[in-house]
C-alpha cells in the first residue's frame, strides 16, 4: 500500500480573513482527509484479523445508515403527497 502524503492547508482568501471560518475550515478539511483517524489508529499494532472486522463492522453501520436515510426520505416524499 503506497503511502499518501496530505497537506491541509487553508488561504486566507478561502475565508475571507475570517479567523474563526479558517478553523473551522482547516478541522473539515483534515476530519475529510482522516488524519486525525490515521493517527489513532496507527498508534498501536492492529492484527490484520481486527482489522478486517473492523472494516465489515463500520460498512454494515454505513448500509444500515444509508437504508435509514432513504426511508426517512420516502417518509417525507409520502407525507408531502
Amino acid at each position: 500500500m503506497a503511502k499518501k502524503s496530505v497537506n491541509v492547508s487553508v488561504a486566507a482568501r478561502e475565508t475571507r480573513g475570517n479567523v474563526d471560518r479558517m478553523i473551522r475550515k482547516f478541522i473539515k478539511k483534515s476530519k475529510k482527509e482522516k488524519i486525525v483517524e490515521q493517527v489513532r489508529n496507527r498508534r498501536y499494532y492492529e492484527k490484520p484479523s481486527v482489522k478486517k472486522k473492523e472494516k465489515k463492522r463500520r460498512a454494515l453501520r454505513a448500509r444500515l445508515r444509508e437504508q435509514q436515510k432513504r426511508l426517512k426520505a420516502q417518509e417525507r416524499r409520502n407525507r408531502n403527497k
